[in-house]
């Protein structure tokens, strides 16, 4: 605006311009829209097939029923500890045969810690000294009310899991190539092929590239970039439920050894820490997963020592380089082929 000749400049904050009363209608919202659209700006959502979605229900229902699970499991080891019965310091696993029989002991009314530890089965039996101390705790009848509901709650949790399961396999048969070059990749198994199956579908065909999968599914950085530098960014928040399995995959594929993937991990670990290794593997998974099913072939292993064999110049410079500094004279011999 002019004012006594003078220009004044007014710099508007735009978060502050878009929530002024009176510019924003629902009308113009559909007007802004449809002009998008007339201009071919507006692209479509991944919306899967029918199939798929039935089986992408009933895998998050699980998945929900699975959290409530492991839920109850922490509500029932915060009252052992109320009750100072220490069962989770010894044994390895509190819902397990073990466990159960000296909760079924403990709700009929037997205190004595020599009488519940000789519950014990399997190896844990190895730790009889361990767990007689362990069980040295001061029970109150509302620990026992709080126990017995929490394992009814979980026994009934677990009936629903494997109710859903059932429906899930009979939804299944379809995808059975497609869930078979799945579970070629170390780390993915039968229950977490279907529910990344279920997720991005079996047709890739939709998604132009292994990237723009990686980005839809939120495991690669944020494209941020100012007065042309790249700048670092956190990862955009994606399918909150595939990121979910792709976190629970990463660490059973870097558990297998002779892999790529552990390789991979532990390269990057050493550098840029454990969780942006972990995602680092997530998003190699995850394109690997793009890739075996838009070709339809299996995955095939790099090998442990890939990263070796890529640049073996640099790692035979550097092993000659560290004897050299501890005293030794190398001479490299080639072996025979």
């Amino acid at each position: 605006m002019l004012e006594d000749d003078q220009r004044t400049l007014l710099l508007v904050n735009p978060q502050h311009m878009r929530a002024v009363p009176g510019k924003k209608t629902d009308v113009k919202d559909a007007e802004w829209l449809a002009d998008l659209l007339r201009h071919g700006l507006l692209r479509a959502s991944f919306i899967p097939p029918a199939p798929i979605r039935v089986v992408r229900e009933l895998t998050r229902y699980r998945k929900t029923l699975v959290q409530s699970r492991a839920d109850e499991a922490n509500r029932l080891q915060k009252t052992l500890e109320g009750a100072n019965l220490k069962l989770a310091s010894v044994a390895t696993d509190v819902l397990g045969m073990s466990g159960r029989a000296m909760f079924a002991a403990l709700l009929e009314g037997e205190r004595d810690p020599e009488v519940l530890a000789e519950l014990a089965r399997g190896k844990l039996r190895a730790k009889l000294p361990q767990l007689r101390q362990a069980l040295v705790g001061r029970v109150q009848p509302h620990h026992l009310v709080l126990i017995s509901q929490i394992l009814a709650h979980i026994d009934f949790l677990e009936e629903a899991i494997a109710q859903v399961q059932v429906e899930i396999d009979r939804c299944l048969p379809p995808f059975d190539e497609a869930l078979e070059l799945v579970q070629t990749i170390p780390g993915i198994k039968a229950v977490a092929a279907a529910a990344i199956l279920a997720e991005i579908g079996t047709d890739m065909s939709r998604f132009p590239s292994a990237g723009h999968l990686s980005s839809w599914a939120g495991l690669c950085p944020t494209n941020k970039e100012s007065a042309g530098k790249r700048m670092k960014g956190p990862a955009n928040h994606g399918n909150v439920w595939l990121r979910a399995i792709m976190g629970e995959v990463v660490w059973a594929s870097i558990r297998t050894k002779a892999s790529y993937f552990y390789a991979q991990y532990h390269r990057l670990a050493r550098r840029r820490g454990k969780e942006k290794a972990a995602l680092a593997v997530a998003h190699s998974l995850l394109v690997v997963i793009y890739h075996v099913l838009r070709t339809g072939q299996p995955y095939k292993e790099l090998g442990v020592d890939y990263f070796d064999r890529l640049d073996s110049a640099r790692v035979e410079r550097h092993h000659v380089r560290r004897l050299e500094q501890l005293g030794f004279t190398v001479t490299l011999t080639p072996a025979a082929a």
